[in-house]
């Protein structure tokens, strides 16, 4: 028996940041810059990766990002983060982005991306992340 929403997508992991994209975000066609919602993800990403790490972090790698629809000014923007992988000093962060539009109300993919991060000191040399307790 399929449960009532089975049949429809939706995020994978925790909201890290919710942020609304204004008109000053936008190129001359008046879409939002790819570059903006990568810094999004970004920000998303790296407030996971310092929880997990107890300290600081540097981004260090950004792979298979997918641009899959395109974001509107004043749309409702989250950042959901789920932790993929974990090593010595690093974590493999998964960021898909989903968007709510002002006059909609499912809301839609619009990108995901595989964000990498080191754990840092605070003299920006790499440490151990902490052991994780589950």
């Amino acid at each position: 028996m399929k449960a009532y929403n089975d049949d429809r997508p939706a995020p994978r992991g925790e909201m890290m940041l919710q942020v609304i994209p204004l008109p000053s975000d936008t190129n001359a066609n008046g879409d939002v810059f790819a570059g903006w919602l990568v810094k999004q993800m970004d920000i998303a990403a790296a407030t996971m990766a310092g929880r997990i790490s107890q300290g600081r972090n540097a981004t260090v790698a950004m792979d298979r990002m997918e641009f899959l629809s395109p974001l509107r000014v004043g749309s409702q923007v989250g950042c959901y983060c789920e932790l993929v992988d974990i090593g010595r000093s690093s974590m493999k962060i998964q960021v898909e982005v989903w968007t709510l539009d002002r006059n909609s109300k499912t809301p839609r993919k619009v990108t995901e991306g595989l964000f990498v991060y080191v754990a840092i000191d605070e003299h920006g040399r790499i440490r151990e992340v902490p052991e994780q307790n589950h």
